[in-house]
């Protein structure tokens, strides 16, 4: 007996939304889409413009192969599994992505790693799990981190390491900063300095929102898609083959065996990594549904700034930065002159082109930079961030009885910690991990019980973060 989890009827409809076409559909929505594509271009984002020629991959699966491993999704998380498993396990995985190499979150990320993985903060975690945990989970993330830049000094990706900056977008946040910066010193001796807001505009750059600053040594921005297709080469020459254009269609077990559908053939797996990121279709496997909240989140690029500009905004760093909303702002001075700024987006992929969203950070750039208001913006895009029900990623086997393992729920900050769960899901592939006693490694993601009515809270809820981070 075996299982299928994708029917005719959703099968058909795959197809017809996917095949037909490449163009890039700027209303994918991850939750009513019956799955990414086939093969479809990449969003038209600064980072495509300027990373180059994509390096080889393996094509698409032509015919029927038996495999030991396969990963589905050739984004950061899964091209470092691959990578980990080549050199740390002897496993020579097949890596099978539905369009194009790092189709999805990766090339459409604002390229900041950060020593940080979720969206709870480090006395959030002691909240939630107590001291020692929270220790623990310290000691994993930096592991993370410092696997991250050993890897990137791999890779011609654009750094731009430093550190990053918390800016407290409002002079009441500066308490709550300054509290989470004892803990950070006192529990996890993680060293930081509080910056005054005159320091931090003088010293750095002139945002004129900033009431102050907790500034944290570890944090690099990179390219995103140099990034990526560094992990795709660094990947196949260890011995991971990447298929693209290679959606899976359909997935069937059959004693213990992984039949997953595409296009060109059906790949038979002993164990299946899924690194899919909020581009999870719901159909993909019945432990995802509805285990992952996927998010819009806009960005742009400006033009190249003017030296006037570039002096009326004080840009003396190239450091990452994030503003203290809980919608909150990130943005950075990019090598070549630009400004690059993210925030929140649509709350469906079918409003996501409506040009208000981008008016919206339009809006939140200039009021952080008044020099800037009206200047031209090259670049416009949105992508989708998984987001956990409990704010934490997982990496984990949710069926014991099942070979099939997945890495998920960054929640905006997995361009660092990816790499990190990617060796995690490797170990875990390989039969390696058990002794990583987190969490985050031990329970599965969380389902909600109101996940079908998910969009109207989100709503409910976006009004009331956007009360609360505006208020004095």
């Amino acid at each position: 007996m075996g299982y299928s989890t994708i029917d005719s009827a959703a099968s058909a409809g795959f197809a017809a939304s996917g095949a037909g076409s490449t163009k890039y559909d700027p209303t994918y929505d991850p939750l009513v889409s019956p799955g990414p594509g086939h093969g479809k271009d990449y969003a038209p984002t600064y980072w495509v413009a300027t990373a180059g020629s994509p390096p080889p991959d393996d094509g698409p699966v032509t015919k029927d192969l038996d495999v030991d491993v396969a990963i589905i999704g050739a984004g950061y998380t899964g091209l470092a599994t691959a990578l980990c498993l080549a050199r740390e396990h002897g496993i020579k995985a097949v890596v099978l992505e539905a369009n194009r190499t790092s189709w999805g979150c990766s090339s459409r990320n604002g390229g900041q790693g950060q020593n940080a993985s979720g969206r709870l903060s480090r006395s959030q975690w002691i909240e939630r799990w107590g001291k020692d945990v929270a220790l623990k989970m310290h000691d994993e993330i930096q592991q993370g981190f410092d696997h991250f830049k050993e890897l990137v000094a791999e890779i011609d990706c654009d750094p731009q390491p430093g550190g990053h900056f918390l800016i407290a977008h409002r002079p009441r946040i500066m308490a709550k900063l300054a509290a989470e910066a004892k803990v950070w010193k006192d529990v996890f001796g993680y060293p930081s300095e509080l910056l005054s807001a005159q320091t931090f505009r003088r010293e750095f750059i002139d945002d004129h929102e900033a009431a102050g600053a907790l500034h944290e040594p570890e944090g690099i921005g990179v390219h995103a898609l140099k990034l990526a297709f560094g992990y795709l080469r660094l990947a196949r020459a260890a011995g991971a083959t990447v298929h693209t254009s290679s959606p899976v269609m359909g997935w069937e077990t059959i004693n213990g065996v992984h039949h997953l559908r595409t296009p060109g053939g059906v790949v038979r797996a002993r164990a299946v990594g899924i690194a899919t990121g909020a581009y999870t279709a719901q159909t993909l496997h019945p432990t995802l549904r509805s285990k992952v909240m996927p998010i819009l989140s806009n960005s742009m690029v400006t033009r190249v700034l003017t030296p006037a500009e570039i002096a009326a905004c004080n840009f003396r760093t190239t450091q990452v930065l994030t503003d203290t909303r809980t919608l909150r702002f990130y943005y950075r001075f990019l090598p070549d002159g630009r400004l690059q700024i993210g925030s929140r987006s649509a709350i469906t992929g079918a409003d996501a082109p409506n040009p208000r969203h981008l008016d919206l950070l339009k809006e939140g750039m200039a009021r952080k930079f008044p020099a800037l208001r009206g200047v031209e913006i090259d670049y416009s895009w949105w992508g989708w961030v998984d987001v956990s029900h409990d704010m934490m990623p997982r990496v984990c086997q949710p069926d014991p009885r099942q070979s099939v393992f997945y890495a998920l729920g960054y929640g905006g900050n997995g361009v660092s910690y990816s790499q990190q769960a990617g060796r995690r899901l490797a170990e875990r592939i390989a039969g390696k991990g058990a002794q990583h006693a987190l969490p985050i490694f031990t329970t599965p993601l969380p389902g909600h019980p109101f996940a079908p009515f998910r969009r109207i809270g989100q709503r409910m809820l976006y009004l009331q973060y956007f009360r609360h981070d505006e208020k004095p």
